[in-house]
C-alpha cells in the first residue's frame, strides 16, 4: 500500500509554542533542531505563536567581512556570518550583497 499524506497548509508559517518562562518578542530568530524561524509576533508563555521559516529577513550581521548575493548564510546565535563554525546553523542565504562595515544584511530563509 502506497504511504498518503493530507495537506494541511502552505507551510511557510508554523504554529510554535513557547515552553519557556518568558515572552518571546516579535522578530526573533529561533533555532528549531537543526532549522531556523523568526517569531511573527510577541508569544506569551505557554502559548502558540507564528514562526515564519519562509520569506526574506533583515537580519544583524556578525561577519566582518563583505557578503554577496547567494552566498550560504550561517546564524551564530546572534546574527548572520558567512562562515559555518561548530554551533553555526545554514540559516538561508544573502539576499542583497553587504559591504563589510555593513550592520544588517538581507537572508532568504532555507524554508
Amino acid at each position: 500500500m502506497a504511504a498518503t499524506a493530507a495537506y494541511l497548509q502552505r507551510g511557510e508559517a508554523l504554529d510554535y509554542r513557547n515552553t519557556t518562562e518568558e515572552t518571546i518578542p516579535h522578530g526573533v530568530i529561533l533555532t528549531i533542531g537543526t532549522r531556523v524561524g523568526v517569531t511573527g509576533c510577541e508569544i506569551p508563555p505557554g502559548q502558540l505563536g507564528t514562526l515564519h521559516v519562509c520569506g526574506v529577513f533583515r537580519v544583524k550581521k556578525t561577519d566582518t567581512a563583505a557578503m554577496t548575493m547567494g552566498q550560504t548564510a550561517y546564524f551564530d546565535g546572534t546574527g548572520v556570518t558567512g562562515t559555518s563554525g561548530d554551533t553555526a546553523i545554514e540559516i538561508g542565504y544573502i539576499a542583497a550583497s553587504a559591504e563589510a562595515a555593513d550592520e544588517t544584511v538581507l537572508v532568504k530563509l532555507n524554508g
